[in-house]
């Protein structure tokens, strides 16, 4: 049984990213769940095995298999039915495991932002006390990888989905839009003449990739560096901005 759950953000990969509470609270736990996400996903799990060595860990490493997704079913069931699953998953490698103190899962980017951690920590029973640990966003690794503000003086910003985006299009009321979680490049479905693209790749690890420009002069390059990344490392995590005007 889970009494203490950790969520420590530990930003795109990079150790250079994790913060001195997010070390120390990697050294203090008692037991660390490693995601595991199939074939040619490796690097995934080595990056967090790198960083809980860097950190100075004592805690035993407890892997488990994640669960893959049903994407013959509607997008909110299949989500629900998917953090169900990680949960037991969860649950199921720790029930031959003594839990002697705090145990930590390391998450990619920040556990508040585009990220379910939280939403899968709710379904466990009983409901563990949970402390997070911030972490460097995605967003600020593309911003600061393309040395670019967040945001237009006194201008709005929309974070969003690639599903969104390609239901939807562009956020109306937005001057600049984020778009997360996008595997599809749905900015292809866009067609304005004068929309910008900041696009990253692996940001802040040394296999960072980034692309900008105009979005009609550099939208085929980037799903072409996009699906080679892909096809060399098995995984790829990346996100982009998009913005009117000259850039």
């Amino acid at each position: 049984m889970i009494s203490d759950l950790w969520l420590i953000g530990i930003g795109t990969g990079a150790m250079s990213h994790i913060t001195l509470e997010g070390r120390q609270a990697i050294r203090d736990a008692a037991v660390i769940l490693l995601p595991r996400k199939g074939a040619g996903k490796d690097d995934l799990a080595t990056v967090r095995l790198k960083i809980i060595e860097a950190a100075g860990a004592q805690a035993k490493v407890v892997p488990f298999e994640m669960p893959v997704r049903d994407e013959t079913l509607p997008y909110q069931e299949r989500v629900a039915l998917w953090h169900d699953q990680i949960a037991l998953a969860w649950q199921g490698a720790l029930a031959e495991t003594e839990i002697t103190g705090p145990v930590a899962l390391l998450v990619w980017g920040d556990p508040g932002l585009y990220d379910s951690t939280l939403r899968i920590a709710e379904r466990l029973s009983p409901r563990p006390t949970i402390r997070v640990v911030p972490g460097v966003t995605a967003l600020q690794a593309l911003t600061a990888a393309h040395a670019i503000p967040f945001n237009t003086i006194d201008g709005s910003v929309c974070v969003t989905t690639g599903q969104q985006l390609r239901t939807h299009g562009l956020p109306g009321n937005a001057e600049t839009a984020v778009v997360m979680l996008d595997g599809k490049c749905s900015f292809m479905a866009l067609d304005d003449p004068d929309l910008m693209i900041w696009w990253g790749a692996f940001l802040g690890m040394p296999e960072q990739i980034t692309i900008k420009g105009r979005l009609r002069a550099v939208g085929t390059q980037i799903v072409e560096k996009r699906a080679k990344a892909r096809a060399d490392h098995g995984w790829i995590m990346d996100t982009y901005l998009l913005r009117k005007g000259d850039g």
